[in-house]
């Protein structure tokens, strides 16, 4: 009988929509950890069911299976899936937030996925493009209260969430898919506006946060994934928060200021990211894996475990109940 490997610290993702030989030998690395899915990966519910049950049959071991499912213009899955509007939609019907975090996570659960990337804890504060109308609210304490209603819609589904993007990205208008923003605002400003929801979801139990690949140059003069300012000072220390911490993905422009991919995965690592994120692009991933030295770090691996979805329902089972038909209706009906 061969030792079953632990959950690994890096997340990365597969090519199609079945996989292929190199796939395999990458998830069986005693580093990987989980595979996030893209819409490239998904052509209907059962192919994703089946694909996902591959992974998991291809791993010696546990492995969690990640998407980025929040609604709106980031909903990977759509065909076959409930239409999710986007977080600002709640505004104009607040009792749904909650129902909708369930629904996501229940049709997500019923095919295999452990976890969405949601909900996004962002303030949107006019001027970013790339949050915009996926923040619930310009308001701190309105933001704050939908993000906890879907949270909380989330975990009745047996999923586990992950704030994004910490500190926060609604203040900078450019993209850190494209570029590395710049937010010159003090501590005190972000501590006033954008930090509220994460204090409150974490009071609250959150489970996961994944931080910006944001500059905050008055606070510390390393982007937020890669400052133990950040993710030790203040989340670890001041917040109290003991759920993962999840790099954004290392493959986006934010993150190429700190070096090339070894770099930037030791670096994240180092500042405390429990799990790393290396999409869109094998080679790093590659390069990734075989940089990071293989350790045991079982305080981690608890947290990460605390991801893996409690499913109770198959999809048939789930397209059944009286609950999801009611719900799809609903939340069909906000956009």
């Amino acid at each position: 009988m061969t030792n079953k490997l632990a959950i690994g610290p890096i997340m990365l993702d597969i090519q199609g929509l079945t996989l292929d030989a190199v796939d395999k030998e990458k998830l069986n690395h005693p580093n990987t950890g989980a595979v996030i899915l893209f819409s490239r990966n998904y052509q209907d519910p059962e192919q994703v069911t089946e694909l996902i049950n591959n992974i998991r049959a291809a791993r010696n071991g546990d492995i969690l299976i990640a998407v980025d499912q929040e609604g709106g213009r980031v909903q990977r899955f759509q065909q076959g899936f409930t239409r999710l509007p986007p977080a600002a939609r709640f505004l104009d019907a607040p009792d749904l937030a909650k129902p909708a975090g369930w629904l996501m996570a229940a049709e997500l659960l019923a095919v295999g996925v452990d976890f969405s990337f949601a909900p996004v804890l962002d303030i949107d504060c006019g001027v970013s493009e790339i949050i915009g109308n996926r923040s619930f609210s310009t308001n701190p304490a309105q933001a704050t209260k939908l993000a906890s209603d879907f949270r909380n819609g989330m975990n009745e589904a047996g999923m586990a969430a992950t704030g994004k993007h910490c500190p926060g990205h609604g203040a900078v208008a450019l993209d850190s898919h494209l570029t590395l923003p710049i937010d010159d605002r003090d501590l005190d400003a972000i501590r006033a506006k954008d930090l509220l929801p994460f204090k409150q979801l974490i009071a609250e139990g959150l489970e996961g946060i994944m931080p910006a690949h944001v500059l905050y140059p008055q606070i510390d003069p390393n982007p937020a994934g890669f400052s133990t300012f950040w993710l030790q000072t203040i989340l670890r220390k001041e917040l109290a928060f003991d759920g993962v911490i999840f790099s954004d993905d290392l493959s986006m422009e934010g993150a190429a200021s700190v070096g090339d991919f070894p770099t930037r995965a030791k670096l994240a690592q180092q500042a405390g990211c429990d799990m790393i994120l290396v999409c869109n692009n094998p080679a790093a991933a590659e390069q990734v894996l075989e940089s990071l030295p293989v350790t045991k770090n079982p305080v981690s691996e608890q947290r990460l475990k605390r991801m893996q979805g409690k499913s109770t329902l198959n999809r048939e089972q789930l397209l059944r109940t009286e609950k999801w038909h009611q719900l799809s209706n609903l939340i069909n009906s906000l956009n």
